[in-house]
């Protein structure tokens, strides 16, 4: 699966040369927008940049089969020293701690394989904008655990995103 972070105003372009399939989504700020490309095996030739995701985990969430409008991206890399605790804490507790609130939809974790990101990409579709930092989203973040794994995070970047059905 490629991944694709853009300038919103890059969107009318992005969208034309990916077609009308392409899974679009605006920041909240407007100041930029994100799509993933399913089917795409070799790179797509776009002006914007790219990486392609390797999916590690896919946990459905509480909402599982709902519709999911509102779409929330954690990119980050953590320090070579500890990303096996990371790594550990990811698949045994964070994923399907927040794929389990209400709301939540679906929580998928990626590494990225191709690309200039952070190594690292966690996506969770949520039902409703109030799932994210609801007392049981802040519940999950705030464990021993996560607390011992967050400090080692670097170059980290939390977007919250909206599904765009159209461009105007």
């Amino acid at each position: 699966m490629w991944y694709l972070r853009f300038a919103w105003t890059d969107a009318p372009s992005v969208s034309t040369a990916l077609g009308p399939h392409l899974r679009l989504y605006r920041s909240e700020d407007d100041s930029e927008g994100c799509a993933y490309l399913d089917g795409a095996r070799s790179r797509p030739l776009l002006a914007v940049p790219l990486v392609r995701l390797h999916l590690l985990q896919d946990v459905p969430g509480a909402a599982h089969g709902g519709d999911a409008p509102w779409h929330y991206v954690v990119a980050t890399d953590v320090m070579a020293e500890h990303e096996d605790d990371f790594n550990a804490w990811y698949r045994d507790e964070h994923l399907p701690g927040l794929a389990s609130v209400p709301g939540t939809v679906r929580a998928r974790r990626y590494r990225v394989v191709d690309g200039a990101e952070p190594r690292y990409h966690a996506c969770y579709d949520l039902a409703e904008r109030s799932a994210f930092n609801s007392a049981a989203w802040l519940a999950v973040r705030n464990t021993p655990w996560s607390d011992r794994v967050r400090p080692h995070f670097v170059h980290t970047r939390r977007t919250m995103y909206r599904r765009v059905e159209r461009l105007a």
